[in-house]
């Protein structure tokens, strides 16, 4: 029988083991997680010994009989959890592995851990065997499309909602390594609890940490405070705090500057202009200040400069962002320099 991870817990509800597991793939979060659950499930239906056997090089097949045939002292049912690293196990192994499926019965388990295995591995005699007496899961590889997918599922499962825009940031960040997205996913729910999670929480945890706060640049840079901004880019930089969580800050600010700037020069009133940005009250004076200082043209230039560090990170463009970034800075604070100047040209 031929299973998916996620068709597991469906799997275990109808009450019976069977006698055989194989977890196959080259993903180690997907393939840990998929033998703890058969492993879990087994010690809840009795199987409260466990022998682990690792296949190396000079590994007894003998060995699999033997453990199967001896007496066990402290429990009636056992797991034979067997790790098989390099995929195949030869001619001796296919005969065990045959003579096992055979002699299987309802007090022993056994799981097998493979690797990914090849179209010719998967037609051999002894997998058709271990599929035929048990469950075969295959694990394959989440995309980089579908890893945002992955984060908010496994989101939901820890009792967080996370919004497309902080999962698709999420799965930029860890490009594709499922154990360290996992972890930035363990580390919002120690953070925050639970909840609805957009990407304010998700930057605020990952610069949560920092000496200098992205939030408290963004405020300085509106406030006109040139050489402080430039200070908390700089530590933020050395601080080692990804470069996109505080690119998003920037551009967030940048695109309600821009806003509230056009509706002003639409002769709009200015508390209903920033209430349409969702500023907040206790911001409006700052934000309010700082809108008008440039006219709205100038401040898409700067959004222009934010997506050219975008392209810089993602590998796409030649440029530093962090160079790029304190562009941004030096012109949004209202500096006129030769860097400045050259954001507006």
């Amino acid at each position: 029988m031929q299973l998916k991870a996620d068709q597991l817990p469906g799997h275990f509800s109808k009450g019976t083991l069977a006698p055989v597991y194989v977890v196959s793939g080259d993903e180690p979060l997907q393939v840990k997680e998929a033998s703890d659950a058969i492993r879990a499930e087994a010690r809840r239906q009795g199987f409260t010994e466990r022998q682990v056997m690792e296949v190396g090089r000079d590994f007894d097949w003998n060995q699999l009989a033997a453990e199967v045939d001896a007496l066990s002292l402290f429990a009636d049912k056992r797991l034979f959890d067997l790790r098989i690293p390099g995929g195949k196990p030869g001619a001796e192994g296919a005969r065990a592995l045959a003579q096992y499926v055979e002699r299987a019965t309802p007090d022993n388990l056994l799981l097998v851990i493979l690797p990914k295995l090849d179209r010719s591995q998967r037609s051999a005699k002894w997998f058709a065997a271990l599929e035929k007496a048990g469950v075969v899961v295959t694990i394959w590889p989440v995309d980089r499309h579908g890893l945002a997918g992955w984060l908010r599922r496994r989101a939901a499962a820890q009792g967080l909602t996370l919004d497309a825009e902080a999962a698709a940031f999420i799965a930029g960040q860890t490009e594709g390594n499922l154990l360290a997205a996992a972890q930035e996913i363990d580390k919002l729910r120690l953070l925050t609890g639970g909840g609805n999670l957009g990407m304010p929480e998700v930057a605020a945890s990952v610069s949560g940490s920092a000496r200098y706060n992205v939030y408290e640049l963004a405020d300085a840079m509106l406030g006109g405070e040139t050489a402080q901004s430039l200070r908390m880019l700089s530590g933020l930089r050395a601080e080692g705090t990804a470069a996109p969580v505080v690119l998003w800050v920037l551009a967030k600010e940048l695109r309600a500057l821009e806003g509230i700037a056009a509706a002003l020069a639409a002769g709009d009133n200015p508390g209903r202009a920033m209430q349409a940005q969702g500023v907040w009250k206790s911001r409006q004076p700052l934000v309010s200040k700082a809108a008008r200082r440039a006219p709205p043209a100038r401040w898409r230039r700067l959004l222009g400069l934010c997506a050219l560090a975008d392209l810089a990170i993602k590998g796409q463009a030649a440029a530093d962002p962090w160079v790029v970034m304190e562009d941004v800075v030096l012109a949004a604070s209202g500096a006129r320099g030769r860097i400045a100047s050259a954001a507006f040209r």
